[in-house]
């Protein structure tokens, strides 16, 4: 089992990124997949999640109206689009798999998102 995230980076207020996760090992489109994001010596923070059909999703009120979060069954991949950026976005970004049926959650490595002011 493998997520890897890629897109992170460097970006001035207001800018834009798109995170991308790419996923293998498991059937991906019976997991939820959510980005949670982390800054160092805080806790790790839900971002947003889309179910496995991508129909549904919810978002954290931090990121409300500033984030999409997608998903392509057919290539494995989960997107976190993220515009109006604020210094205050920065953090590092996980992708996550979770299928709550059977208790199975997954993690990826991590991207680091810097926005500068």
């Amino acid at each position: 089992v493998q997520l890897v995230e890629s897109g992170g980076g460097l970006v001035q207020a207001g800018g834009s990124l798109r995170l991308s996760c790419v996923a293998s090992g498991f059937t991906f489109s019976e997991y939820v997949m959510s980005w949670y994001r982390q800054v160092a010596g805080k806790e790790r923070e839900w971002v947003a999640s889309v179910f496995g059909d991508g129909a549904g999703t919810n978002y954290a009120d931090s990121v409300k109206g500033r984030f999409t979060i997608s998903r392509d069954n057919a290539k494995k991949t989960v997107h976190l689009h993220m515009n109006t950026l604020k210094p205050e976005d920065t953090a590092v970004y996980y992708c996550k798999a979770r299928l709550s049926r059977i208790r199975v959650e997954y993690w990826g490595q991590g991207t680091q998102v810097t926005v500068s002011s």
